[in-house]
């Protein structure tokens, strides 16, 4: 034990636990053989490739936890006689090494590399915006100059640049191959191209598969089952046989042969012990082999299956015989102590003593899952069916740990996970159930993979000593858990040998879209996970975040059924109370004895070869870009890796920023030489091909994001710019730098850097692009008198006054500058062509002047917007306002500085020159200007600021000066400056908007006599254009908050002359002068909706008006009533019904020219608001009804289909017949007529009415058709024809309807009226008057159908039926037979509804009940027909299609109720014959005592008490044919005859008494004891009754009584007991 624990100490100073951490190299170098040609590639590229390549082997060599898969030992140690070089298969070397490797021919690159792509790696998104065009001019005169504050034409945003981006901030790189388009973009599209490296680089171990996968090895070890994986590989094949093989694929051992191991079935499970000098197999039968790998003759250890016979007796525990052994692992670094589980759902630790030989040793093997067989009927409850899907003792890692001990083993069955210590008790630390997040209905899998404590080099935050706790990932179908394990500080009074207290925390949950099979470490903080269609995703641990994702269904990974006959019942048995639906679906099969992982390495077992996979790590992806000559994308990627935004963790970069930027910033800078290097070489030799210029633009792009990222611009400027500017290509460098510096990432460039810049930019004419550029950058680096008279030789004004004010300090010179541009004449007398464009060019300079006051006035920097500095800010303001509000011209600068005069005389000779120069040149702009700057607490006007740079108390006179300006100060010199005589009022008006809209806001601050506020009133008033008038409104409703004029009735004329309407609205308001407030809404010819507000407001009771006041309100509605209609009818339909309803009849009359707006009023008043049937909603003062009367008239014109259904909700007496009958007439709503005749009492007129327009469209149609071979236009016949046709239906319905109401009507009167009986001779003759309607209506619809159907374009044959053809004089379009088809369904129609009409009336019960009706009317019907047509054959067809539909109708539903009765039947008869056929026993012997019942052996004792089972029912049922014959006695003779009853009682006594006798006859026999009737259920099991109640008793610890008979009491409800 000591040899080991100091072995341990040397791998844990050795190691790191870091994914990414560096180890010692190997010293494998690249080939220098490569594919792009060039010596200065090569010889620039090669440390490059040697950097990653060392870098590529130490982050294999740095394997999680750092060489040690998982246990305390690493794979190459000094005293195991082997190196490094030793383990090709380790160390996982390039195609350019690699072909040089000794055992290159047996280890070859796999064929079918893995799939990347399909599912997306996840970094976190670092591209840039993108930039839009979005250029803004210089402010210029504005109207509104207080609607927005001015902003500059350059922003601080790059965002807002003017032009196309250079090339830097579009798509990194253009190259399929390139990393870059997945990291410079905001929203990452799926890849179209694969990546340049393969995500895992697979090897197939050429060797080891042709031993153990070739006929010959089939033949003499079997098929491999299993794998393990440590120092060596070992498999584990189907005839028992363990196979040791090394990294060299050398066959070291043969385990098994000539020994029992071979006897006990094929191997199951394997193990490798935590020194790899032992190997631990599990084999089909239950047995386990322990073997030391140096000495393969005999086992180590055996441990024997318990036999079925011995199990009800035992006295050790142990695996069952027959049971699988399908997880097994060593406990710490014992080769005694294993720990095993089986198919069949249980689980043992077994502790082997110390002795000689396998013989020798005294194993205690303790049960710590599951339960026996035979345990079973034991059980007190049901148990289902379990098994251990995934078992995995902790492994040890590389720092002793409390747990080490303990023996800790995870184990998953289907329901439960359970966590349990062996040593030096089993005992349980933990249970988890199945998440409920699991899928439904899903593959049933589980799986578990430990990952130990390790000691690390970087301490995390809540780890303590550096050292990471030790974690568990399992899995349950697709659901993935991290749980933490972390060990509980022990209190004062715990023993120091008592076990660790520990606690199992769930850390993080990931939920996939595949049942899992199979997960394992890869790293520390990287998990492989195998799906069930065999595809492996890369996870992140920190957040469980998927990386990467392909299949490997190429690889045939090998996989087995192992637990779907286990778990069958489980998954297929839907119990009743089982609400938990993710238990059934599909059993997985198992894939955990196929998927491992050492150091790092993933070794997969397939059907037909063994393969091997690494995880590319970062230095093999940059390494890949580089071999394929993509040195951009290599810098953009490595730039990535040092920023941390690519998958970290996946590709074995640590967290920790500094280490990060160490192991990545030299290889970047190596890349980026080697790339410059190569480029630039090739250009300068001749005859080769040159490297294009974008090639170029993009590695300057992917070097300026390197070296901003590493805070590196030494390098871009010395080494990268050298590059570019040697070889006259630093238009390119500088191009790209652009975006940089917009972008605020560069802030400063070296001198030589800016001339440069400045020459490139200007040569080209790019001096806005300059300008801005110059305004994003520090001072500190620019020649200030170079700049300056660039800038105004350029005309760079921004530019200029960002370096005077950044670089000197000076506010006033920029204004100075600029103010010179409005009084200096054009040079040459502008005289030149160009003058235009140099006045224009000079004026929109000149207006930066506001633009810049706005910005230094309120603390801004000009033109970038960012915040000044107080102390710089205030001094800045004071020299402004100093200069701006200046009595007289003033020498600048102070100190020996030249007086700057006006050009005008009369300017320099006046006042305050400089304020009135602003003024005469743009008024508007400065008080706009001046607007923004009243809101800076600057101009408070606090005594005790005194700008004194800095405290040091040598301010000048000019800034005491500037500081002491407050907006009273500024009101005064403006009042006084803009006189009505010197300013015209084009330029007064904005100074009266600026002292109406600042006095609200500064009323502390600026105070005004009462004349100057009313001038400034009056002045707002009289605006000079109508462009402005809205901001002078605006302007006199602010002052109006403030200022309460005593003569406010005198300015109303003045307020109505400017259309001041909102000021107007609200004085009237606040005077109560209602009448005027609506006409002035009137007036106003916006916002209009709010009239109808306004009316309501008035309108409304309880609002306090007067009655003249309403009535003067009336009158303005009055006046205005066709104005308010045509703002909007329904509103004002519905205020007036709201408010005033007695106005409708004025509201009608002003749209009297206007019939269509009188139907939209009259219909919002009667129809807008929802009402019950019969309850219209009569509008207030309308005498007679006439509004609605007026509304159908006018109905009838616009709005003809509805006016039937508004009249059916209208009461009788509503409407009057002549008012309202002519326009429905000349409307042809025929249907609304019919209905107001038939309420009125009309229905013989309603009927007459009703058949002559059933009669005009029958002519109607008749001329359509007559004329359709006339008229060419074959659509409109068509259509013409429809319509009709669809009148005829409609109006036939209309009369059906009106029949039927009028044969309810009479049945009522008839029912109470008693009628006179009719004879005979009425019933045949006489009529009533609702039988004539249907007479009349019948009459009129056949007469059409005959009509129509005899028309001339029909054959000429007097008689008419189903073979007769249509002429051919019709077209084609107009199909006749169609037409008569549709008017003989009209006919059925009628027929079908009065025969259901008189039928229904006959049915309901009446004294004068006659169901003669019907054929009355049909009598009368062909009466009427004879008399018109002597002969019926016309009809002949019309009635016979008729009645030949009813008699099809017939056939349908008798034939449907044959196949429903024929139906039911077949089920009937299936059902019976199940029930007959019964249940087959499964077994022939009960389940209870194991005695046979059933077959042959079992005796004649069943024969005979059936024969007598059968004999008790004959006598059962005879009695009770008995007592049915005799019931109608009985039940005479009970009621009285005491007789009667005891022989009953007799009767049934004796039939009881020959059924014990049955019974007695059953315990009585040949001494054996009698158990009773046999009870077989639907799983087939069968028992007798008294063991089944015995295993009960046992169960339920009640006592069977057993003098109970069989039949007495209730029957007890049975289950069996063993499927439960």
């Amino acid at each position: 034990m000591s040899s080991l624990q100091e072995e341990r100490k040397v791998d844990a100073e050795e190691d790191a636990s870091d994914s990414g951490g560096n180890a010692s190299p190997n010293g494998n170098e690249l080939s220098n053989d490569e594919s792009i040609p060039g010596n200065d590639y090569r010889e620039g590229t090669s440390r490059v490739m040697e950097l990653l390549e060392e870098e590529r082997i130490q982050g294999q060599e740095a394997s999680i936890p750092n060489g040690r898969a998982f246990n305390g030992y690493g794979i190459a140690r000094p005293d195991d006689g082997c190196s490094q070089d030793e383990h090709p298969l380790l160390a996982m070397r390039p195609m350019a090494d690699r072909k040089d490797s000794i055992e290159g021919s047996l280890s070859t690159p796999d064929d079918t590399p893995s799939i990347h792509g399909s599912v997306l790696s996840s970094p976190e998104s670092s591209g840039l915006a993108s930039h839009t065009s979005n250029s803004r001019l210089s402010p210029t005169l504005s109207l509104r100059p207080f609607d927005q504050r001015f902003r500059s034409r350059i922003s601080s945003s790059p965002v807002n640049s003017p032009r196309t981006l250079s090339p830097a901030f579009l798509s990194a790189h253009s190259r399929q191959s390139s990393y870059s388009s997945q990291l410079f973009r905001d929203h990452i599209e799926p890849d179209s191209g694969p990546t340049p490296w393969e995500v895992v680089r697979w090897t197939k171990l050429k060797k080891i598969s042709a031993q153990a996968f070739s006929e010959a090895g089939k033949r003499s070890f079997g098929k491999p089952t299993c794998i393990s994986i440590s120092a060596s590989i070992a498999l584990g094949t189907a005839k028992g046989i363990i196979l040791i093989f090394d990294y060299h694929q050398t066959l070291k051992s043969i385990i098994g042969p000539g020994t029992k191991a071979v006897e006990c079935g094929s191997i199951t499970s394997l193990a490798t012990s935590a020194d790899h000098t032992a190997v631990a197999g599990g084999h089909a039968n239950g047995s386990l082999f322990t073997w030391d790998i140096s000495k393969p003759s005999r086992p180590f250890l055996h441990i024997q299956p318990l036999e079925a016979i011995h199990l009800q007796n035992r006295s050790t525990d142990g695996h069952v015989s027959g049971a699988a052994i399908l997880h097994i692992g060593f406990l710490g670094t014992r080769h005694t102590a294993l720990v095993s589980a089986d198919d069949r759902g249980m689980a043992f630790s077994h502790m082997a003593a110390r002795g000689l030989g396998a013989v020798g040793r005294n194993v205690k093997s303790t049960r710590v899952l599951g339960r026996y067989p035979n345990d079973m009927a034991l059980v007190g409850k049901p148990r289902k069916p379990s098994s251990v899907l995934a078992f995995s003792p902790l492994p040890l890692g590389n720092v002793e740990q409390p747990t080490d001990a303990m023996g800790l083993t995870a184990m998953l069955t289907p329901y439960l996970l359970v966590i349990v210590s062996t040593t030096p008790l089993a005992q349980t630390q933990h249970k988890a159930a199945r998440p409920k997040e699991v899928a439904a209905h899903g593959a049933m899998s589980a799986c578990l993979a430990w990952f130990p404590a390790v000691k690390l080099k970087i301490k995390e935050p809540d780890a303590p000593e550096s050292i990471s706790k030790a974690k568990l990932a399992y899995c349950w179908s697709n659901v993935l858990t991290v749980l933490d394990v972390l060990e509980v500080e022990p209190d004062e009074m715990s023993r120091k040998d008592t076990p660790p207290s520990l606690q199992f925390r769930p850390r993080s949950r990931w939920k996939g879209e595949e049942a899992i099979v199979a997960v394992q470490w890869l790293t520390r903080l990287v998990l492989g996970v195998l799906t069930i269609t065999q595809r492996l995703i890369i996870l992140e641990d920190d957040s469980l975040r998927m990386t990467e994702s392909f299949d490997l269904i190429q690889k045939q990974i090998f996989h087995h059924d192992t637990f779907s006959r286990q778990l069958q019942p489980l998954v297929e048995q839907l119990d009743d109370d089982d609400d938990d639906t993710s238990m059934h679906g599909v059993v997985a099969d198992a894939f955990h004895m196929s998927f491992k992982v050492y150091k790092s390495r993933m070794f997969l077992l397939g059907f037909n070869d063994v393969s091997i996979g690494t995880l590319s790590n970062w230095a093999d992806r940059l390494l890949a870009f580089m071999e394929q000559g993509d040195f951009i994308g290599a810098i953009q990627l490595a730039t990535s890796y040092y920023n941390g935004e690519a998958d970290k963790l996946t590709v074995g970069l640590p967290e920790d920023s500094l280490s990060r930027h160490s192991m990545v910033q030299e290889k970047l800078l190596e890349m980026m030489s080697a790339s410059l290097k190569y480029a630039f070489g090739r250009n300068q030799k001749a005859g080769e091909e040159q490297v294009e210029q974008t090639r170029l633009e993009e590695l300057a792009s992917a070097c300026f994001l390197a070296c901003i990222s590493m805070d590196d611009m030494d390098f871009l400027y010395d080494d990268v710019y050298a590059w570019y500017e040697d070889s006259s290509v630093e238009t390119i460098f500088l191009e790209t730098l652009e975006p940089y510096i917009l972008n605020a990432q560069i802030k400063a460039v070296p001198p030589s850097v800016m001339k440069a810049l400045i020459t490139h930019f200007t040569s080209k004419g790019l001096d806005s692009r300059l300008e801005e550029m110059i305004c994003h950058m520090g001072t500190r680096t620019m020649d200030i008198d170079q700049l300056t008279a660039l800038c105004k030789q350029h005309n760079l004004y921004d530019a200029l006054i960002y370096v005077w004010n950044q670089a000197l300090n000076d506010y006033v010179t920029p204004l100075i500058d600029l103010l010179k541009l409005v009084t200096t004449p054009l040079p040459n007398g502008g005289g030149t062509s160009d003058q235009p464009s140099q006045v224009l060019l000079q004026s929109v300079n000149a207006l930066k002047i506001f633009p810049y006051l706005s910005y230094i006035l309120t603390s801004r920097v000009y033109p970038s917007g960012e915040i000044l500095e107080d102390q710089e800010a205030a001094k800045a303001k004071a020299e402004l306002y100093h200069f701006i509000f200046s009595g007289k011209p003033i020498p600048w600068p102070q100190n020996g500085g030249q007086i700057f005069l006006p050009s005008a005389r009369s300017q320099s000779r006046s006042s305050y020159p400089y304020l009135r120069m602003i003024l005469k040149f743009d008024a508007a702009s400065f008080m706009s200007a001046l607007n923004e700057a009243f809101e800076d607490n600057f101009l408070n006007g606090m005594p005790e600021r005194i700008v004194n740079d800095g405290g040091k108390g040598n301010s000048s006179e000019n800034q005491k000066f500037g500081s002491s300006v407050n907006r009273q100060y500024i009101v005064s010199i403006l009042l006084e400056v803009m006189s009505p005589s010197d300013f015209d009022a084009e330029d007064t008006i904005y100074l009266d908007m600026f002292i109406a809209r600042n006095l609200p806001k500064f009323p502390q601050f600026i105070l005004l006599s009462g004349t100057a506020l009313h001038r400034v009133l009056v002045g707002l008033c009289n605006y000079p254009s109508d462009d402005i008038a809205d901001d002078c409104q605006l302007s006199v409703e602010y002052l109006l908050s403030v200022y309460h004029p005593p003569d406010l009735e005198s300015l109303i004329p003045l307020f109505t002359q400017a259309r001041f309407y909102r000021v107007l609205k609200s004085v009237y308001r606040v005077d109560k002068q209602y009448a005027k407030l609506l006409q002035t809404f009137f007036d106003d010819h916006e916002n209009r909706d709010a009239i109808f507000d306004c009316i309501g407001d008035c309108l409304r009771p309880r609002t306090g008006l007067s009655s003249r006041q309403v009535r003067d309100v009336r009158t303005v509605l009055e006046r205005n009533a066709r104005e308010l209609a045509n703002i909007d009818i329904v509103k004002t339909a519905k205020t007036v019904s709201s408010f005033s309803p007695d106005l409708h009849a004025t509201m009608l009359g002003a749209l009297e020219a206007d019939p269509k707006g009188q139907f939209v009023y009259l219909r919002t008043i009667l129809e807008s608001a929802p009402k019950s049937p019969g309850d219209p909603r009569i509008p207030q003062g309308a005498p007679n009804h006439a509004f609605v009367e007026q509304y159908v008239r006018l109905m009838c014109d616009f709005n003809p289909s509805h006016v039937a259904n508004y009249i059916g909700m209208l009461q009788i007496g509503d409407l009057r017949l002549d008012q309202v009958l002519p326009a429905m007439e000349s409307g042809g709503v025929v249907d609304a007529a019919v209905v107001l005749m038939a309420r009125e009492g009309q229905i013989q007129e309603a009927m007459v009415r009703l058949t002559k327009h059933l009669d005009t469209l029958e002519a109607a149609l008749l001329g359509v058709m007559n004329a359709a071979t006339d008229n060419p236009d074959v659509e409109n016949n068509v259509e013409a024809t429809e319509e009709l046709l669809e009148g005829l239906q409609k109006y036939a319905g209309v009369g059906i309807w009106l029949c039927q109401g009028q044969m309810k009507t009479a049945l009522k009167s008839r029912a109470t009226v008693k009628q006179p009986k009719r004879t005979s001779s009425t019933t045949n003759q006489q009529l009533s008057s609702e039988e004539r309607l249907w007479l009349d209506l019948i009459d009129t619809i056949v007469r059409i159908t005959k009509e129509v159907s005899l028309s001339p374009h029909d054959s000429s044959s007097d008689t008419v039926d189903d073979s007769a053809q249509p002429s051919s004089r019709l077209p084609l379009a107009i199909d006749s037979s169609k037409i008569v088809t549709s008017l003989r369904t009209i006919v059925q129609q009628a027929f079908t509804a009065l025969l259901s009409t008189t039928t229904t009336t006959a049915s309901i019960p009446s004294p004068n009940r006659n169901d003669h009706t019907f054929l009355r009317i049909l009598r009368a019907f062909l009466t009427r027909a004879s008399l018109s047509s002597p002969s019926l054959s016309d009809l002949r067809s019309v009635l016979a299609a008729i009645f030949s539909a009813y008699a099809y109708e017939e056939s349908l539903l008798a034939l449907a109720n044959r196949l429903l009765d024929k139906d039911l039947f077949v089920h009937v008869a299936e059902a019976t014959n199940l029930r007959q056929k019964g249940w087959a026993p499964k077994n022939q012997t009960c389940e209870g005592c194991g005695r046979r019942v059933w077959g042959p052996g079992a005796g004649g004792r069943i024969w005979d008490a059936w024969e007598e089972k059968r004999e008790e029912e004959e006598r059962t049922r005879e009695a009770q044919l008995a007592d049915r014959a005799s019931g109608q006695v009985e039940r005479k003779a009970e009621r009285g005859k005491g007789k009667a009853v005891e022989e009953k009682m007799r009767r049934r006594s004796d039939s009881r008494s020959s059924g014990e006798g049955v019974d007695e006859a059953r315990h009585s026999g040949d001494g054996e004891e009698d158990l009773g009737p046999l009870i077989i259920f639907s799983c087939r099991h069968i028992v007798h009754r008294k063991c089944l109640e015995r295993l009960r008793a046992k169960d339920d610890d009640v006592d069977t009584q057993e003098d109970t008979p069989h039949g007495a009491g209730r029957q007890p409800e049975f289950r069996c007991l063993i499927c439960i």
